[in-house]
Formats: C-alpha cells, sequence, structure tokens
C-alpha cells in the first residue's frame, strides 16, 4: 500500500506549500512526491492533474476528459500514469481551458497541445479532440515562451514578443477583427502589431497582453468591463486601457470575468465583474475601468487568478498572502490576509473548482534561506539604499550586496567615485530589461530575459 504523502513543503517563488492541500494528490506515494519538479491541477472540478519529475518524466492522473491527460485514451486514473508522449520533453509552461484542452511549451519553444477541440482551440486545423500531445507549428514564426487558455481560445507568446491566438472567437478573444473561429495559430497584428509583448492572459472568453513599455491592450468579451476600457462592448481588435497612462504594467492575470494588473512600483489595479467582490474594492459594483487598490498591505510582487473561478490573491515584499472574491462559497469583498505562505494555497483551500493558477514548481527545501529572502529583496523601496535609474525608470537596490557580488560596483562605491555618495545613478548605457535582469541576477543567480536581449548582457 502507498505511503500517504505527508504535508512535503514546495518551493515557489520563494513561498512554501503543502501538496497534500490538493486532495488529487492526498493519496500519492510519498517517495514518487519527492521525484516532482512541476504540477498542475486543472478540469471543471478540480478533478485531472500533470506531474513533471526532476527526470523530466510526465504522469498524470484523474478523469481525463476529452483525453486531456494526453495518454491516448479517455480513460480515467487514480494512480499516475506516465504520458509517454511528453516524457524527456523538457516541459517548461503548461495552460489549461476548460474543455479541457491543454497548451505546453518544451525548453526549446516547441508548442504542444491536446484535449477538447470543439472550437479548434488545439491550433491544428481541425475540430476533433486529440488525445496525443501534438505538435504545433503552423503559423508560428519562432519558438513560444508563454501560453495561456480561455474557456475554449489559445494564446502563445513568441520569443520574439509577437501574440499568436486560436481557437473560439465568438466574441473576438481571437483579435482578429472578425468573430469567426480561428482553427490554426494566428498573428494578432491590429493595435500591438510591431510592439513587443512580455505577458499574455485570458478570461474565460476574453484576452489582455502587456507591452514592453508597460501598456496593456485587450479584446474580446466586455460585457463586464473586464478589458478595462472604461465601456462593455465587446472588441474584436486589442484595444489600449488608456486609463493606465503613465503606469507602467509588469503583469496581468484573468479572473472568470474579472482583470489584475500589477504595476512596476507594485501596486495593483482590478477591473471587471465584480458580483463576489472579487476585485477587492469593498463593494459588488463591476468596474469597467481600472481601480487602483489601496497600498496600505504594502507593496504587491504576485498576484493571481485564474479563468476557471472568482477568486483573487496577491503576495506581498513581506510574504504575506491575501485573498478576496469568492471563496468556499462566500463573497469577500477587501483583501483578507491569510495564514498561508504560499498564494498556491488559496486556490488549493478556497477556490472553486480548485485548479492551479499557474503550474506549481516544486522544491523540497526551507523558504526562509538567505537565498530566497534575497530574492525577495531586489527592487524592494522600504529596505534599498540605492535607486539606479534607467530610461527613467527606478530600480531599488543595495548597496552591500552590489558590492558582494559585482567587482565593477565594489569599486564604484569606493573613493574617489562620485556615486559612493548618492542615493541614485543614472545609467545610460544599457535598456533597462537588461540592466534589471543584470542587477536581478546578483541577487537571484537567474537570468530573466529573454534570448534576443541576453546579448545585452554579454
Amino acid at each position: 500500500m502507498a505511503e500517504r504523502l505527508a504535508s512535503l513543503p514546495v518551493l515557489d517563488l520563494g513561498t512554501t506549500t503543502d501538496l497534500d492541500k490538493w486532495l488529487i494528490f492526498s493519496n500519492l506515494d510519498r517517495t514518487f512526491v519527492s521525484k516532482l519538479r512541476l504540477a498542475c491541477v486543472f478540469g471543471s472540478s478540480g478533478n485531472e492533474a500533470l506531474m513533471v519529475t526532476q527526470d523530466d518524466d510526465v504522469y498524470a492522473l484523474g478523469s481525463n476528459s476529452s483525453g486531456c491527460l494526453g495518454l491516448g485514451d479517455t480513460h480515467g486514473s487514480l494512480e499516475p500514469r506516465k504520458v509517454d508522449a511528453l516524457c524527456r520533453r523538457g516541459l517548461h509552461a503548461l495552460a489549461y481551458g476548460s474543455g479541457p484542452h491543454v497548451l505546453a511549451v518544451t525548453e526549446s519553444g516547441e508548442l504542444l497541445s491536446w484535449g477538447h477541440n470543439g472550437y479548434c482551440q488545439l491550433g491544428n486545423n481541425c475540430n476533433t479532440q486529440g488525445l496525443v500531445p501534438t505538435s504545433i507549428s503552423a503559423g508560428l514564426s519562432h519558438r513560444v515562451a508563454q501560453v495561456a487558455c480561455g474557456s475554449h481560445h489559445s494564446l502563445a507568446l513568441t520569443t520574439n514578443g509577437e501574440v499568436y491566438a486560436w481557437g473560439q472567437n465568438n466574441c473576438g478573444q481571437v483579435g482578429s477583427g472578425s468573430t469567426t473561429n480561428q482553427p490554426t495559430p494566428r498573428k494578432v497584428s491590429s493595435g500591438i502589431g510591431g510592439r513587443r509583448c512580455i505577458g499574455v492572459a485570458c478570461g474565460q472568453t476574453s484576452s489582455m497582453a502587456v507591452m514592453e513599455n508597460g501598456e496593456v491592450f485587450g479584446w474580446g468579451y466586455n460585457g463586464n468591463g473586464q478589458l478595462g476600457l472604461g465601456n462593455n462592448v465587446n472588441q474584436t481588435s486589442p484595444c489600449r486601457v488608456t486609463n493606465l497612462q503613465g503606469v507602467v504594467i509588469q503583469k496581468v492575470v484573468c479572473g472568470y470575468a474579472h482583470t489584475m494588473a500589477l504595476s512596476d512600483e507594485g501596486v495593483l489595479y482590478t477591473w471587471g465583474a465584480n458580483s463576489y467582490g472579487q476585485l477587492g474594492t469593498g463593494n459588488k459594483a463591476n468596474q469597467v475601468s481600472p481601480f487602483k487598490m489601496a497600498t496600505d498591505i504594502g507593496r504587491i510582487v504576485e498576484i493571481a487568478a485564474s479563468h476557471y473561478n472568482h477568486i483573487s490573491a496577491v503576495m506581498t515584499q513581506t510574504s504575506r498572502v491575501y485573498m478576496w472574491g469568492q471563496c468556499r462559497g462566500q463573497s469577500v469583498t477587501a483583501p483578507t490576509e491569510t495564514s498561508f505562505h504560499s498564494i498556491h494555497d488559496v486556490f488549493a483551500c478556497f477556490a472553486f473548482p480548485t485548479v492551479t493558477w499557474k503550474p506549481m514548481v516544486l522544491d523540497i527545501c526551507n523558504p526562509n534561506t538567505v537565498a530566497n529572502r534575497l530574492k525577495l529583496a531586489f527592487n524592494d523601496p522600504s529596505t534599498s539604499d540605492l535607486k539606479i535609474c534607467v530610461e527613467d525608470r527606478l530600480i531599488h537596490v543595495h548597496k552591500a550586496i552590489l558590492k558582494i557580488r559585482c567587482e565593477h560596483f565594489r569599486s564604484m562605491f569606493q573613493a574617489p567615485w562620485d556615486e559612493d555618495e548618492k542615493d541614485t545613478v543614472d545609467v545610460t548605457t544599457f535598456p533597462h530589461a537588461v540592466y534589471k535582469a543584470f542587477l536581478q541576477y546578483l541577487y537571484t543567480d537567474e537570468v530573466d530575459l529573454p534570448p534576443e536581449d541576453a546579448i545585452g548582457l554579454q
């Protein structure tokens, strides 16, 4: 008999979660769980799961609706089954729709799809369900970096910053200028063509994109104001969220019919449906334009939502986790602090269905190590003693860390350099994205930069 999983803490972005909070994993063998590096839960009842081991084998368990587990059949299983078609492919990104259909991206930038396909959301030019993961390349000109799924439509962001969309398009969510379903990936050009995108997200029938300059665009269904355009009119092509003028947005996530955006200053903006209080405004009135959340909970470093449900969650710079919206059947209209150390725990314990808002990156370790605390300290204005200004944008750092990690800074902050006496240093020789990635590397040992920009770090 398998040994029951017993509260194994797993690391994700400097936070911990107990994997056994997810009931679908509660009967897994402890030894098996210790070998996992990635896991996600999806499906209409949180009844499907995919798991990737440290050896790059992929397993699945659950109902297998529409063949969404990629096993080559539609048979459900309570025990993990190996997904041969995905093993040793280096999966690093996953997204899932409501059918459900699944998109995956490999380390090499290859896009795979499988599962429900009634609206051509697999991008394979047909509408029959896909039982086995299949590579999708038609229409894509570059490697894929990120994927997102709505109910029955799909988005892909390529490494050169282009956005592609396909699948159901009854509300214009594909961004093609029409409401005709799109059977293969199609480049979204109107409004954002020629501009570099850094992030995409999907609501049930809406799409959002964040540009490199921090602007936000939305298209698709807008009946609840989830596009943030100041009205309730559906859009078949991307439209800029003009009420965020002057705000640099770094990330956008979508719930079922609401949207959350995080600025480079750690400020949260919300808009869209609010019948469960998911906007955190203190009431249940929809917002058709971005609402700036109060900053009394502190600087926010992570935001989370899923098109499957109506719950919102954030993590602050001090690792506090807050939630609001539809929480276990209750409507919570304002940010409420939890005892959790991970946003994932909010979705495991209070969301319905209990799905992961993104795949969990697993690593059995201590979240309170110096290394993890250093990651959180990067770009934190509350503890920094130095600001670096690049392209008129500030990056908050710590002189001691820069001196310890980099010979250039060690010399800079010793006489007779003028910078040693300054609290702001101007940098004009590098783009903001490149220099920020360099500074973040000094805190994390990780380079968070698209390959096309990485040459600037040489």
